[in-house]
């Protein structure tokens, strides 16, 4: 039996998701060679063979808490839970080859809802060009459960992590961000809606952007090849699932420097500022701490500026900075410090 000897009692929230991974797994030291990079990036890295290296992650997605299907159709959450994996394992600067998939369900789910899981999974499968080599199945008594690892492979040595970011390097992101966010507040208003009035039905055409990058996101599989056809390496790379303020503090403190981050760089488009405006919700915030975007965030060095300059895909936001603090220069040229408020795995449901 687990004994806990001075008999206090922490709870999880006041860790949070990665800090209760790091408090867990902090006295596990790594014994196989073959173990490159171990527990604390977007994936795991193993050396495989002389020329490259695998990479391996997993997620686990829990119903009512990371999806609702009320508005979350099955063959678009079948497709949303491989893209949340290949999402890290292209912000390993790696290709996604294989995937597994591990799924809980009660019975009250019927063989032809499961077909349509797995015909989305099949959709993503097709179109990222991905295996599905195996899993496993278990009934559960609380709902759906779906677990995935990706497998990936990159070049030996040319695997990202998130610690490599250097003072005077520069933030860049990739595509624009808050969407996914406010496509969940569309569709949790209008299931709102649904409940006192079962005979409406809902005009989700204004919002059909958002809604897409709520229900059925894409992972960012051009950008690692778009960034070796300019030249360019990264020194740090994560990709945008909690909220781009997130991932922001967990490269400078995993890089252990500081960043200077311009509001009026954020790439936002005019769909989620709209919105915002609609919701009365600050489009700033909203790209900040929305999450769910699987954009990617880089560092480089300012030597490659000039190869991505202009680039459509790809926007510089800030810059690293050798103190630590983390600050958000806004429109007005006021210096704010900038706060983690991205989505918390832990907070209370």
């Amino acid at each position: 039996m687990f004994e806990n000897k001075d008999n206090s009692r922490q709870n999880i929230e006041q860790l949070g998701e990665f800090g209760l991974i790091n408090h867990l797994t902090k006295n596990f030291k790594i014994k196989q060679t073959t173990t490159v990079k171990g527990v604390g990036d977007d994936a795991a890295v193993l050396g495989s063979n002389p020329d490259e290296e695998l990479v391996v992650t997993t997620d686990m997605l829990l119903e009512n808490i990371h999806f609702d299907l009320a508005y979350m159709p099955l063959k678009h959450l079948g497709y949303k839970a491989v893209i949340a994996n290949l999402s890290d394992v292209y912000a390993m600067n790696a290709e996604a080859r294989q995937i597994t998939v591990s799924i809980a369900v009660s019975n009250r789910f019927p063989v032809e809802a499961l077909e349509e899981l797995y015909a989305g999974i099949q959709t993503a499968c097709d179109i990222y060009s991905v295996d599905l080599i195996g899993g496993d199945t278990t009934s559960s008594t609380t709902g759906l459960i779906i677990s995935i690892t990706a497998i990936g492979a990159v070049k030996k040595g040319e695997a990202v992590y998130r610690n490599g970011a250097k003072e005077n390097d520069l933030l860049v992101v990739t595509g624009d961000l808050g969407g996914a966010y406010l496509g969940l507040q569309v569709l949790e208003r209008e299931k709102q809606v649904f409940l006192v009035n079962p005979q409406s039905q809902p005009d989700l055409e204004p919002y059909s952007y958002l809604v897409e990058r709520q229900l059925k996101p894409e992972a960012r599989k051009d950008i690692p090849i778009l960034l070796r056809e300019l030249g360019v390496r990264p020194t740090a790379m994560i990709d945008i699932s909690d909220g781009l303020s997130s991932e922001i503090f967990h490269i400078c403190t995993q890089s252990n420097v500081g960043c200077r981050l311009y509001e009026e760089k954020i790439p936002i488009v005019p769909q989620v500022i709209s919105t915002c405006e609609e919701f009365e919700l600050d489009s700033t915030t909203i790209a900040l701490n929305g999450g769910e975007d699987y954009e990617l965030l880089f560092t480089i060095g300012m030597d490659d500026y000039p190869k991505i300059k202009g680039n459509p895909h790809l926007t510089v936001i800030g810059h690293i900075t050798k103190d630590l603090a983390k600050n958000l220069i806004t429109r007005a040229s006021t210096e704010i410090a900038l706060k983690a408020r991205g989505w918390t795995a832990f907070e209370d449901q």
